[in-house]
Parts: C-alpha cells; sequence; structure tokens
C-alpha cells in the first residue's frame, strides 16, 4: 500500500501539469493567432481546478499506472473557435501543435531538472533523494508520453487536426466527419483490437519506441548537466 500511495503521490502531480500545461498552450495559441475564446471562458489559468477532469485527470491515468499500463489522461478542452482564428486551417494546426510541444518543453525542464538534482546530490539516489529523482523521471516520461500519444491522427487527437490541415480540402472535409465517432474509434483501436488480436497495440508498437528514444536523449541531456 506504501509503495502504490508513494506512486499515485509521483504521478498524479506530474500528470496534472503536463495536461493543464498541454491544454493552456492550446488556448494560448489560439489566442495569438485571433481566437480569444479561450481568455473570455477563463480557461488562460495554470489553476488545475478550471482544467481538470475528474475521471480523464485523476482516476483513469491514475489506474493505469497502478495496473502498470501505459498512462494517459485528458482534461476539459480548452474551447477553440477556428473560425475565429486568422488562417482557420493553418491555425488550427498551429493550435493543435502547442499542446504536444508544450509537454516537450517540460520534459526537457524534467531534464535540466534531474541533472541539477544529481550534480548537487551525487551518489547513488536513496531515502527522500530517491524519490525525488524517481518522481522526475516519470514527469519526464509522461510528458514525453502525452506529446507522442496526442499525435495520434485519430479524432480527438491533437495529431488529428495537424493531418487534417495538411489534407486537401476535400479529403479534410471528409477525414472532419469522422469527430462525431472519435471516442468510440479510439475504443476500438486502443483497447479492442489489441485484445482481438495481441501485439497489434497501436501504444506498443507506434507511440512506444519514439517515447523510448526521446527518453533517451533526456536523459542524456541530464548526464550532460550533471556533468556524467
Amino acid at each position: 500500500m506504501n509503495d502504490t500511495l508513494l506512486l499515485a503521490l509521483a504521478v498524479i502531480p506530474a500528470l496534472i501539469i503536463a495536461i493543464v500545461c498541454h491544454e493552456v498552450a492550446h488556448g494560448w495559441a489560439a489566442l495569438l493567432l485571433g481566437d480569444p475564446t479561450a481568455r473570455e471562458r477563463g480557461r488562460l489559468t495554470l489553476n488545475p481546478i478550471r482544467h481538470v477532469d475528474p475521471i480523464g485527470t485523476l482516476l483513469v491515468p491514475g489506474g493505469l499506472a497502478l495496473a502498470g499500463m501505459p498512462v494517459f489522461g485528458w482534461a476539459k478542452p480548452v474551447p477553440v473557435d477556428k473560425w475565429r482564428l486568422t488562417n482557420p486551417r493553418f491555425g488550427m494546426m498551429a493550435v493543435a501543435a502547442a499542446g504536444p510541444a508544450t509537454n516537450l518543453v517540460l520534459g526537457i525542464v524534467g531534464a535540466v531538472l534531474l541533472g541539477l538534482l544529481a550534480r548537487v546530490l551525487p551518489g547513488q539516489p536513496s531515502g527522500a533523494f530517491g524519490y525525488a529523482v524517481v518522481s522526475v523521471q516519470l514527469f519526464i516520461l509522461i510528458n514525453i508520453f502525452l506529446a507522442l500519444f496526442n499525435l495520434l491522427p485519430i479524432p480527438p487527437f491533437d495529431g488529428s487536426h495537424i493531418v487534417e490541415g495538411l489534407l486537401p480540402p476535400r479529403a479534410a472535409r471528409i477525414y472532419d466527419r469522422l469527430r462525431p465517432l472519435g471516442f468510440p474509434i479510439v475504443i476500438v483501436v486502443l483497447v479492442v483490437l489489441p485484445r482481438l488480436f495481441p501485439g497489434t497495440g497501436i501504444v506498443e508498437n507506434v507511440v512506444a519506441p519514439p517515447v523510448g528514444w526521446l527518453e533517451d536523449r533526456y536523459m542524456a541531456l541530464a548526464r550532460w548537466v550533471a556533468g556524467a
């Protein structure tokens, strides 16, 4: 039970920071590109209460972490009105990309912090220091995973908006019609198909390899900061 509690205390704050910053980045990108909807509705704040979805931000990712499964979650989506953007087609792509980009930057911040911890307190981490190191490592991993997971070209993930913006107008309109079916598609692709056909999971085969590659790069940055 103690290990479970410690894991939750490390994972939940990291998830809240990662998801809230992800959503706020969408709102700020939209504002810079002409759409003030998020600002008008009070969503350009880091106050987690304004963004947290009890199920998507806490229960689902917490349960996945405790079950040893890939961790993902969601917050209340920041409202964006594409028709208020100066350039709706490009704007939606940029707004969508802002969330994952922010998570990758947060991962870099985590790597630098990890390196500084190792520089200040060298040696084998243990006790409170060891727990801090593990917490920062989880923070880095969670941000990398959320960034790449959200780039999947499945509605309503951010990657779907990027793909839609790259498609020719007619194909983009057809693709946009899939949005109402987004959640069922996600369940089928991420849960049903891997259970029916083991070894075909998108998370394991598509998301996990680049996550591992990026995690290695971030750990290399941490070692460089630590002077190792």
